[in-house]
């Protein structure tokens, strides 16, 4: 294979890869799903810097990639407790979730009509206070066991 056709190859890889993420990024509303779109974006970048930089015969492409993977990396985990803490306040993972979460004195941006509010707050397990003991079942206490 000519140099030329593993140059065009691989941007046209790169290439897909990107405009699937940025289809991902304008199409949804999840926030998983849209920071996964990011991350695909990236990695379309990163095969077309790989590409350019083994055309051209020089390792900058290759070293940018490495700072870009690393840089990627941080973005995840900074991400994924934004949007824990985002669902742990609201109890979705949308995007137009995160209205709420404005300061008071900007009005709000909404591009569709926002989804239905949930009536039912999430519920968690609550430990039981210290020092008294829980209700057992009954019928707990009639079970044996090991058969």
């Amino acid at each position: 294979m000519t140099p030329a056709a593993l140059l065009h190859d691989a941007l046209l890889v790169g290439a897909i890869l990107f405009a699937l993420g940025l289809v991902g990024i304008l199409s949804r509303r999840n926030l998983i799903v849209m920071f996964l779109s990011a991350e695909l974006m990236l990695q379309g970048i990163s095969v077309s810097l790989v590409a350019w930089s083994r055309h051209h015969g020089d390792w900058g492409g290759h070293v940018l990639v490495i700072f870009v993977l690393t840089v990627a990396a941080c973005e995840a985990a900074l991400a994924l407790v934004f949007v824990l803490q985002a669902f742990a306040r609201t109890g979705r993972l949308d995007a137009a979730a995160w209205q709420a979460l404005r300061e008071g004195n900007l009005p709000r941006t909404v591009d569709r009509g926002l989804p239905a509010v949930d009536t039912l707050p999430p519920t968690f397990p609550r430990l039981t206070p210290a020092g008294v003991e829980p209700a057992a079942d009954e019928d707990e206490l009639l079970e044996r066991e090991h058969v």
